[in-house]
């Protein structure tokens, strides 16, 4: 991080310069008050908007670059996206399980990682806080922390314009504005603009289905008034709108060989085995793959080498992975200078709706889909509140803090998962593959998956019991275009912790 990046800014809550006002300081809130990096007793990493900018990140999955031991991927969806730090993470698309790395912006929770996956607009800086921050931020901290400071307004007017354009007709206008509307009230505007084709081409497009995957199509607009009666009281008031309707997350196969183990391993009490010595074979031939070209399956199955890198995945015809996200709320943040304490509350309402469809097999095969046709989505009514107070002690040698947090969530996701068309086929193909890998056995599209060939040989190894087996393959067979149909899931959870600090100077 360069010097120049340090310092981005004045957060409404505390002052954004080292004591000395050398400019080579890099001044933090990590730990609810404003500091030098160097002093803080935790392990932080700081990013200023230069950085964030340079490296071409415009929200905080961007931080992978910038941020050691940071990763935030999604899968399936950005609604999914898990962060951790330093491995250490919640990791599931499980709407209902809160990320034990928490996301703070602007002191607001936000409950999941995909929620601040928006753009964040004009900040003053993210920190990254490595290892547990529950007695300092007070709520779902246990593997780390993100905490976003937003630029906020100022007494003099100012402003910022952006343009860029860039490969896959990336287009990306962003605009900010902040001035006085009186000696006491200060405002600030700023928006975002963002369209970009997307990086994968769908060569199976049809009834629906997008051309390009993983595009980006999205705004967002936050306004800000910054109110300050006295210089010891101030209050700042957030709302923020985003939405995005965008194709994601699509993937390609990196591979599609099949793996045994040549050596024999003994056999352990359980009947199991163990590969001791960690020999590792490839096969010739993928059975599962083999199951999937008979039911049609084109590129990127195909070949028998996958490429990766060239651009192109094949989504089921009438499928897809767009999906329209909508996130927005508002926030009060009130700061009262007491003399030999501050007193500070937050208090924050915000709802959040994603779309959840996607063709989950990542194939043109119809194995299971999650339609979209508006019943598949999550969706969350949060409300936050949050006070402390803190001061110094004994000549400033001691800084205290005690501080309150509440929350009152309520979750409703609506799912219609179901097992496509052809789930069936390739079921019983894959049990019959169990039994024999030879295609000479197999028939697609005869009930069991079984040729008259295959019908026999079942019948002549299980005996007495073919009938039950034979029984179920050609049931299994059948299972298709079943699940859920508009499931509705809710819960509600309501929090409360309080926490406190004592740090010596």
């Amino acid at each position: 991080m360069t010097q120049a990046d340090a310092q981005q800014g004045t957060p409404a809550t505390a002052p954004a310069q080292a004591e000395d006002d050398n400019g080579a300081d890099i001044v933090v809130t990590a730990t609810r008050r404003a500091d030098r990096l160097s002093n803080v007793p935790i392990a932080v990493s700081a990013i200023g908007q230069a950085s964030l900018q340079n490296s071409g990140g415009s929200d905080i999955r961007s931080l992978n670059q910038l941020a050691p031991s940071l990763l935030i991927s999604s899968t399936g969806s950005e609604s999914n996206a898990s962060a951790r730090i330093r491995g250490v993470g919640t990791v599931g698309d499980n709407p209902g399980l809160e990320s034990s790395v928490a996301v703070f912006i602007d002191g607001v929770y936000r409950s999941r990682t995909g929620v601040g996956l928006n753009e964040l607009g004009e900040i003053d800086r993210v920190e990254v806080l490595r290892g547990p921050q529950g007695t300092l931020f007070g709520r779902n901290a246990s593997a780390g922390l993100i905490n976003i400071i937003t630029r906020g307004p100022e007494f003099t007017f100012g402003g910022n314009a952006e343009g860029t354009y860039g490969n896959y007709d990336q287009k990306r206008l962003a605009f900010g504005v902040t001035g006085p509307i009186t000696d006491q009230l200060a405002f600030r505007v700023d928006g975002i603009y963002v369209s970009r084709d997307g990086f994968y081409k769908n060569v199976t497009q049809g009834g629906g289905s997008e051309a390009r995957v993983n595009d980006r199509d999205r705004y967002f607009v936050r306004g800000q008034l910054l109110f300050k009666p006295t210089a010891d009281l101030s209050f700042r008031l957030i709302g923020d709108y985003s939405h995005r309707k965008e194709s994601c997350c699509g993937a390609t196969y990196y591979g599609q060989a099949q793996t045994f183990d040549p050596t024999a391993n003994a056999v352990q009490a359980n009947g199991s085995s163990v590969n001791s010595d960690g020999a590792v074979s490839v096969s010739d031939a993928n059975p599962i793959v083999d199951i999937l070209r008979r039911a049609g399956a084109v590129y990127p199955l195909a070949g028998n080498t996958p490429n990766p890198f060239n651009r192109e995945v094949a989504l089921t015809p009438g499928q897809t992975y767009r999906n329209t996200t909508v996130d927005y709320g508002g926030s009060l943040q009130a700061d009262w200078n007491l003399g030999g304490a501050t007193l500070t509350s937050i208090t924050a309402y915000r709802e959040y709706k994603s779309g959840n469809a996607g063709d989950v097999d990542y194939t043109n095969v119809d194995l299971a889909h999650r339609a979209a046709d508006g019943n598949a989505y999550r969706q969350f009514h949060t409300f936050t509140q949050e006070a402390r107070l803190q001061g110094s002690a004994f000549d400033n040698r001691l800084d205290w803090l005690v501080g309150g947090f509440y929350s009152n969530e309520k979750l409703r996701v609506v799912d219609n998962a179901v097992f496509g068309s052809q789930y069936g086929a390739f079921a019983a193909c894959r049990l019959v593959a169990n039994i024999s890998t030879n295609a000479v056995l197999q028939n697609n599209t005869a009930p069991g998956c079984l040729s008259a060939t295959g019908r026999a040989t079942v019948t002549g190894a299980f005996g007495a019991l073919a009938p039950a087996v034979l029984a179920g393959l050609d049931r299994l067979s059948t299972v298709n275009n079943v699940g859920d149909n508009g499931s509705v899931y809710r819960q509600k959870s309501e929090n409360f912790a309080f926490f406190t600090a004592l740090l010596q100077n």
